[in-house]
């Protein structure tokens, strides 16, 4: 197995809607704001080579969406699911699978494009089977009032009419030891329904792919959850069961958005977990 991280391009958010309740007097030494109080988002993806698959992790945000939609975000970098791929020697026809952790724009924008004369869309993986959870869907494809302008039918619809959606099923415990993508997988509801978070057996290692369960290392502290929660409580009780066992068990957590530290590690202080090492991918990934 060989695991690649993926860029798939940067931008930015409001650093109070990324820390809810948390006074900007303390997200700010860990996730420093500029001018408009805008804070550095990634969006690394994962990309795993193993046998004959190459299975992607989510996919950002895509470049379907008006200059309008792309202005609210601050888009900065030159990063692109095509350019990191050919960086790797691959390009998206040689994607087997997409794996999303779940289907709000800045994860799964890039799994869908437009068709060549722009009237419609197209799956941007030909040869993929694309990933999701059957009640994920359904709060996807029927979404609440909250998180509706993060569902977009554009980015989720094409999957389905391209006959390349799969569904991995949900066990009664909420987590998948070995999933039919060959790692295991910890379900989460407090962020959105069902969010999947990769466990990958990666040599003598356990890696992690985060996801919105843990947005930066600035969000290790349990109260530290984002404005975009549905279910913020849920979401610390879920932290706090995944983050113990991260330390107890040694887990490298890959963090999809946070954009100055790829891989990181925890330890047990007396204030509760925290950071204990950040690594580049290349140390980790190698």
């Amino acid at each position: 197995m060989n695991l690649y991280p993926i860029e798939a391009g940067n931008f930015k958010l409001d650093g109070g809607a990324m820390f809810g309740v948390v006074p900007k007097t303390i997200w700010n030494k860990t996730n420093p704001a500029d001018a408009n109080n805008l804070i550095d988002i990634a969006a690394r993806c994962l990309l795993i080579e193993e046998g004959n698959r190459l299975i992607l992790i989510d996919t950002g945000m895509g470049d379907k969406q008006s200059d309008k939609f792309f202005g609210y975000y601050n888009l900065w970098g030159n990063h692109s699911i095509d350019k990191s791929l050919k960086e790797k020697g691959f390009h998206r026809d040689d994607i087997t699978d997409v794996f999303m952790t779940h289907l709000h724009f800045d994860h799964c924008g890039g799994s869908v494009i437009w068709n060549k004369d722009r009237t419609g869309y197209e799956i941007a993986f030909k040869n993929a089977k694309f990933w999701t959870n059957e009640n994920h869907w359904e709060w996807a494809t029927q979404p609440n009032p909250r998180e509706k302008a993060s569902f977009l039918k554009e980015n989720i619809i094409p999957m389905q009419e391209s006959g390349h959606l799969h569904f991995i099923a949900r066990p009664e415990n909420g987590f998948v030891e070995k999933s039919e993508l060959n790692f295991g997988i910890f379900f989460a509801d407090g962020h959105t329904e069902k969010q999947m978070i990769p466990m990958i057996t990666y040599k003598d290692k356990t890696i992690c792919f985060m996801a919105d369960l843990l947005p930066t290392a600035g969000h290790i502290p349990l109260p530290y959850v984002t404005g975009y929660d549905t279910r913020p409580l849920l979401s610390m009780d879920e932290k706090d069961v995944f983050l113990k066992r991260a330390v107890a068990e040694n887990f490298y957590l890959f963090l999809e958005h946070d954009a100055h530290n790829p891989i990181i590690t925890l330890q047990n202080t007396e204030k509760g977990v925290r950071l204990k090492e950040v690594f580049s991918c290349e140390e980790i990934l190698k």
